[in-house]
């Protein structure tokens, strides 16, 4: 029996895996759809599965839950090109043993396969529950990181810390926490202690009883008590006066609280999860964070990127948010054109996500026509991103910002993105910015060739080979 089973109905996966399979002698099986694969394994199965998600006929999920339920010990790594957070917590919840999402590093692949293999045999049974949609998106490996987490996460109630930027979508992660958790089927309270007044904090948080204070007419329940047996989401924790730090830290010490003017305790029965966009280590060091409440909410810490780290994200987050707008507007979807997609896709949006979301709410209120070009977006937008760290498009601008561009050579547009990168603390320059520059040739090629690709690699000076296994890895759509 071969140690390994392939599921895709993509041909060239399951080559490009055999492949690389083969030069590690390790044996394999190659499927191309899961009813075959259900059938064989009524006669025996393999150390590990490899299944895509979505395929005609019997799904990879479907798979997944069969192939668990009669095999508990045997390792499942699914694969997807639909890169998003229900994918990825469906998958986890099924049982997977790892999430891959295309287009995949063959030779991660390959590591985590030898990794599953060795592993093979040892894991427990995991009973999935019930999937929550929790409409995030993202397949950038950042956010695929943070889909993976999720996904872990699922049956857990320890205390997690989200860390990122204003506008980034900490509160997305937190509502995507809880609806995958077993606290789901009870409420989630929200609070930003950045809004609440120093004085009624303590009120707002743990409530008070009638007469505690001038105003206390009656008892009040405080958000704890709110919370109780669903999850409480601590927005700008980071905010939060020392004082209160103290009470904060106590509850999640001993699991009781007073209401504010009484005397009997009260069980808190909530999962804590606290977000901030500041730097908590920092002010622990400045004194103005209680470095043991640090510690109690750093049980586990999600950090969210910001979108200039996710900008591939972008246009699959603009088509959603264009779409949620004319829901809500009640108006028919507006489409951007490729040139509007390729200047957005370049563009500092500091206030990330959530700036992309209030752009696309604006441009649907604001463009007459169905599509979006360039010069329909806001008119600051296009002169803060004339010329800047990242490369632009020039099909993607006019009049005045494609001039100023032809001033710029690409090589001096890479050293501007590189300084901004490095500054900014990131890491895996060469692997990052290598596969963008491979990804614009290679589709400059393609599109010169009509999707030739035998032309496309006479052009640029490489085999064919080379060329389809590059489309593959880059994500590139092309014809044979």
């Amino acid at each position: 029996m071969e140690p390994v089973w392939i599921v895709d109905d993509d041909e060239s996966i399951r080559w490009v895996l055999g492949k690389a399979l083969s030069r590690e002698n390790i044996a394999f099986r190659a499927f191309d759809n899961a009813d075959d694969v259900l059938e064989a394994l009524e006669k025996g199965n393999p150390q590990v599965l490899v299944s895509d998600i979505r395929m005609p006929g019997t799904s990879g999920l479907d798979l997944l839950d069969k192939a668990h339920a009669a095999f508990p010990d045997m390792p499942i790594i699914v694969m997807t090109a639909f890169s998003d957070l229900d994918s990825a917590v469906s998958a986890f919840q099924g049982g997977a043993f790892e999430y891959l999402a295309k287009p995949f590093d063959i030779t991660k692949a390959v590591d985590l396969l030898k990794r599953a293999l060795k592993e093979s045999g040892t894991r427990k049974k995991f009973e999935p529950e019930p999937v929550r949609v929790s409409g995030m998106i993202g397949k950038a490996p950042a956010m695929q990181g943070i889909f993976r987490a999720i996904g872990k996460l699922a049956h857990s109630n320890a205390t997690v810390l989200v860390t990122g930027e204003s506008g980034s979508g900490k509160e997305l992660v937190a509502r995507a926490l809880y609806s995958n958790s077993p606290r789901a089927k009870g409420p989630f309270i929200a609070l930003n202690v950045a809004a609440v007044p120093k004085d009624l904090m303590e009120s707002e948080l743990f409530g008070h009883e009638k007469g505690a204070f001038t105003g206390a007419q009656t008892m009040r329940k405080g958000r704890f008590e709110q919370a109780a047996g669903g999850t409480l989401f601590l927005d700008e924790i980071g905010d939060m006066p020392l004082d209160m730090q103290v009470r904060l830290l106590r509850v999640l010490s001993d699991g009781h609280f007073y209401r504010v003017g009484g005397n009997a305790p009260i069980k808190a029965d909530v999962r804590v999860i606290a977000a901030t966009h500041q730097d908590l280590e920092r002010l622990v060091a400045e004194g103005r964070f209680r470095e043991d409440l640090f510690h109690r909410l750093n049980v586990i810490r999600l950090k969210i990127p910001p979108l200039r780290e996710r900008m591939e994200d972008i246009p699959e987050l603009a088509r959603h948010f264009l779409e949620k707008s004319a829901v809500q507007l009640g108006v028919e979807p507006k489409e951007l054109s490729d040139g509007a997609i390729s200047f957005l896709s370049r563009c500092r949006l500091t206030g990330n996500v959530r700036q992309l979301e209030n752009l696309c709410y604006w441009l649907t209120v604001m463009v007459a026509g169905k599509t979006i070009e360039v010069k329909d977006l806001p008119n600051d937008l296009i002169q803060e991103n004339k010329v800047s760290g990242v490369p632009q498009s020039k099909g993607a601008l006019t009049g005045g910002a494609q001039e100023q561009v032809h001033h710029l050579s690409w090589e001096n547009l890479l050293f501007e993105e590189a300084l901004d990168m490095l500054t900014a603390g990131r890491t895996n320059l060469m692997e990052m910015l290598g596969s963008r520059f491979e990804r614009v040739l290679i589709s400059a090629a393609m599109d010169i060739t009509r999707g030739k690709k035998n032309e496309a690699a006479a052009l640029l000076g490489i085999g064919r080979n080379t060329i389809a296994r590059k489309i593959l890895e880059l994500g590139i759509d092309g014809e044979a």
